[in-house]
């Protein structure tokens, strides 16, 4: 049985109790957690098992494996309490849906272009593409109809698709749905204020950075 992923049922949790299901030498797995692992783009949670720092968290399949320090002291069947840094947890959930929400806008409203790339990070989130000419002439119409969706403080809602798969979506209604198997913040309004970024890469290609403008507290 794979780990129970609870960062899917509830993504503002922040410490749980869980059980060792594994360990094989410095890397483990849990029978729950809610430390997400790098996937589709969405960097990887910071956090700690039993005080051990998490040094890398990959997924495999459906099951996620914990690198931690090598000179643990875990065994299989010990309780401990999983804890994940909430500050960097939230900043990556406001940059992937903002960078969502932009890459919405520009397929509902430039024709669909080819994504061929997409990165989200604590301090920023980028979306590339190909594209002929200056991407940066599309920011004007991005910017004020993700504004208008952002202060309108709109509910996502993100659920399983196909959960024997694991795919999911977020949805708001009226707007879009997405397949997506992140994490994902609970209302529009907590994104807060953006900046885009055009960067060219060469090629026809053109990337958009998202950059946060406002610390917003949860």
């Amino acid at each position: 049985m794979c780990v129970r992923k609870l960062f899917w049922e509830d993504p503002y949790l922040r410490q749980i109790n869980a059980s060792v299901a594994n360990v094989d030498a410095d890397t483990i797995t849990l029978d729950r957690t809610i430390v997400y692992a790098f996937s589709g783009g969405q960097a990887s949670d910071s956090g700690t098992i039993n005080d051990y720092e998490i040094i890398e968290a990959v997924k495999s399949g459906k099951e996620i494996f914990y690198k931690i320090q090598p000179d643990h002291s875990l065994k299989v069947g010990d309780e401990v309490i999983v804890r994940i840094d909430w500050e960097k947890r939230y900043k990556i959930m406001r940059l992937h849906f903002a960078a969502e929400l932009i890459l919405e806008l520009v397929y509902q409203n430039f024709g669909r272009p080819e994504k061929i790339g997409a990165n989200i990070m604590e301090d920023k989130a980028r979306v590339d593409f190909a594209w002929k000419g200056n991407i940066s002439e599309t920011f004007p119409l991005l910017e004020r109809e993700a504004g208008g969706i952002i202060r309108s403080d709109l509910n996502i809602s993100s659920r399983f698709s196909d959960e024997e798969e694991e795919k999911r979506y977020w949805e708001i209604e009226g707007f879009a749905k997405v397949s997506c198997g992140g994490t994902h913040i609970k209302k529009t309004g907590e994104v807060g204020s953006l900046t885009l970024k055009r960067k060219n890469l060469g090629g026809n290609k053109e990337r958009i950075e998202i950059l946060l403008n406002q610390v917003h507290k949860y």
